[in-house]
């Protein structure tokens, strides 16, 4: 692997191998060696930069889901402190998707706020009483939805009450933040009260934000095409153009490289750069032990499906809205790390203190004897985990492993688990 930390507009660039690039995405994404999982669940926001959140909860809500899987067994009740907490540690905002962020990126959205400002409009019209919504916040908050009228009209899910949009409108341009949840309900405060000043007093514009947004991608992702940043952070357009601008001048802090077999940049030299880089991700070889363990299909590291494709060889679609006569692989089917590579699919359930694999299939190209093992150690390590005491297989879809999974799983974990 070849050593880049040079200017990032030189014409010579890092060349690395797909599994090269695999295992410094594997590091810088906690799953690859002991250093990237010291500071805890704390320390592995910052690290990945940003923590999808989603209302699907089958083990644990996935959000639970992202800090076990890089740091094993660790409390359930650690990872919501570490999430929501006071003084604020982090704060839920509009990333990749509605993401948990580390506290020190709130100066780092003011581009987002400002141009949901001027817009004045996302999913619903802003309506009147967005200002007695405010006030009433000032007076009496920190206020859950529910403490301000409720969020339904009494329709589908996105038939929300006028204070509803209100509240989320002003948690879009930043005039309220949250900052915790209670009972899986946001908890709403002014940003003034809940967010630290100096952070509040930082002033940056449109172009800084993204440039610093765009580093922060980088190293979280290790290894990334444009495309990759962009989907990370979500940009487009006009902030999209900052985005290029941020790389090709290096203000992104990032290097271009060469993945063999990755696809060329859209209207770049076949053989030239086709990706980004974290220089100090580049300046040592990725060692230590891989984590095994079940990945929540939000996880940044497989949460786009071109990107995961690209790396991984998984082609992965979450089926939980899908006709559950069409499903394919299960309504909330999750990816299974070993030895840094997917090996299979779960579709995981609980009965009492029984976790249960409503389905198990093997990936094409998994070592068929490893991917029994590794199977059977995260469904235990997970069993473990959400304090379940067995696990039983419904469904295994190789029909030449089902005995041998089956039997696996019967000697219980192969190592202690903490």
């Amino acid at each position: 692997m070849t050593d880049l930390t040079a200017d990032p507009t030189a014409d010579t660039a890092a060349d690395l191998t797909a599994d090269e690039a695999r295992r410094i995405i594997l590091r810088a994404q906690g799953f690859l060696g002991a250093a990237p999982r010291g500071g805890g669940v704390s320390g592995m926001l910052r690290r990945v930069g940003a923590v999808q959140l989603d209302t699907i909860s089958v083990l644990a809500r996935s959000h639970e889901l992202v800090a076990y899987a890089r740091l094993g067994a660790v409390g359930r009740a650690a990872v919501e402190r570490a999430y929501w907490d006071d003084p604020a540690r982090a704060f839920e905002y509009w990333c990749h998707a509605a993401c948990v962020l580390p506290i020190e990126q709130w100066p780092l959205y003011a581009f987002r706020r400002r141009a949901y400002r001027e817009r004045r409009f996302r999913w619903h019209e802003v309506p009147p009483v967005v200002d007695k919504v405010l006030e009433q916040v000032r007076m009496d908050g920190p206020l859950t939805s529910a403490d301000i009228g409720g969020s339904k009209n009494g329709g589908p899910w996105w038939d929300w009450s006028d204070t509803k949009i209100a509240i989320e409108w002003l948690l879009d341009i930043g005039e309220v933040v949250c900052t915790r949840r209670v009972g899986w309900r946001r908890v709403y405060e002014l940003a003034e009260r809940a967010v630290p000043a100096d952070l509040l007093a930082q002033d940056l514009s449109d172009a800084e934000c993204v440039a610093r947004l765009t580093g922060i991608a980088g190293r979280a992702l290790g290894v990334a095409t444009r495309a990759d940043l962009a989907d990370f952070i979500r940009v487009r357009a006009g902030h999209g153009a900052m985005l290029d601008e941020a790389l090709l001048s290096g203000a992104a802090g990032l290097v271009p490289v060469r993945v063999a077999g990755w696809p060329a940049r859209r209207g770049a030299d076949a053989g030239g750069p086709n990706a980004w880089a974290d220089p100090a991700a580049l300046e040592s070889e990725p060692r230590g032990r891989h984590r095994t363990t079940l990945l929540s299909p939000f996880d940044s590291l497989v949460w786009e499906r071109a990107r995961a494709e690209r790396v991984f060889g998984l082609n992965h679609r979450l089926e939980a809205y899908v006709p559950k006569a069409k499903r394919v692989h299960g309504y909330f089917a999750m990816p299974v790390l070993a030895g840094g590579r997917i090996i299979g699919r779960v579709d995981p359930a609980r009965e009492g203190a029984t976790l249960v694999a409503r389905q198990v299939g093997v990936e094409p190209g998994a070592g068929r004897t490893r991917a029994v093992e590794g199977i059977s150690d995260a469904l235990w390590e997970a069993a473990s985990w959400v304090g379940c005491t067995d696990v039983r297989v419904e469904r295994v879809t190789a029909p030449d492993l089902e005995a041998t999974l089956r039997a696996a799983l019967a000697r219980g974990p192969r190592r202690p688990i903490k």
